[in-house]
């Protein structure tokens, strides 16, 4: 499906009621020394609730820029974005923060883990956040569920990178979110340890039934989710 022709609204696809993502003509542009830079030209999308979508492009693309508008982490300067029946668009960034801790779970290549943190400790942030009384208990069994029951008094420093990434990816699940959005997660492991963790990402999505987001370059990994849509400077070329 070409949808080259930003002069044309696009047709988002399935109803809102059933779109855990629904973006509507959405535009972002950024300020630069050259000038402003447009990096999403009135991209509208609708990806079903349970669905696994990949995005795929070149670098520049805005594949990463679309997920941090989806996640609520950037403002667009157009259009509209309804994330879990959620208009974004009129929440403050107070409102936001509770969204993403009610709805959203995010894996980043880069970890971002908390150092001074045990991996349990790291796990239970967003449990203790959301006010849960078994916050530690839940994180255990998350830890367990990526093979990490015996690392849970470690610190980051002291795990090894496809290590951290399965602490990323309990924290993530841990609140048993609608949606999770994954940036490039194996970008920063060998092929054999992301692959294992790739694994597990499926698997833990299977478990909570989760809408999946996934940025990847690996043609191997995005074919492993049902539906694929490539960015190209900004728009989206293919949607299959």
């Amino acid at each position: 499906m070409n949808q080259l022709e930003p002069e044309k609204t696009q047709d988002p696809g399935p109803a809102a009621e059933t779109a855990m993502i629904r973006l509507t003509d959405l535009e972002l542009t950024l300020p630069s020394a050259a000038g402003p830079v447009e990096i999403l030209r009135r991209l509208s999308l609708s990806i079903g609730r349970g669905e696994t979508v990949s995005v795929v492009g070149p670098s520049g693309s805005g594949k990463t820029s679309m997920m941090m508008v989806i996640a609520g982490l950037e403002r667009p300067s157009a259009g509209r974005v309804e994330v879990a029946g959620i208009d974004l668009g009129p929440l403050d960034e107070d409102a936001l923060a509770l969204f993403r801790r009610r709805a959203v779970g995010i894996v980043f290549q880069a970890f971002h883990l908390i150092p001074t943190m045990t991996a349990l400790e790291n796990v239970a942030v967003p449990l203790e956040l959301a006010g849960r009384g078994d916050a530690f208990e839940r994180a255990a069994d998350c830890l367990g569920l990526v093979g990490l029951d015996h690392r849970l008094t470690h610190y980051p420093g002291q795990l090894s990178g496809g290590e951290q990434q399965r602490v990323a990816l309990a924290r993530a699940f841990a609140p048993e979110p609608d949606l999770l959005l994954a940036d490039e997660p194996t970008g920063n492991l060998d092929g054999e340890t992301g692959d294992h963790v790739m694994d597990l990402l499926f698997d833990l999505r299977d478990r909570h039934g989760a809408t999946l987001l996934l940025i990847t370059h690996n043609p191997d990994l995005s074919e492993r989710c049902a539906r694929r849509i490539e960015l190209v400077d900004g728009r989206i070329l293919d949607d299959a």
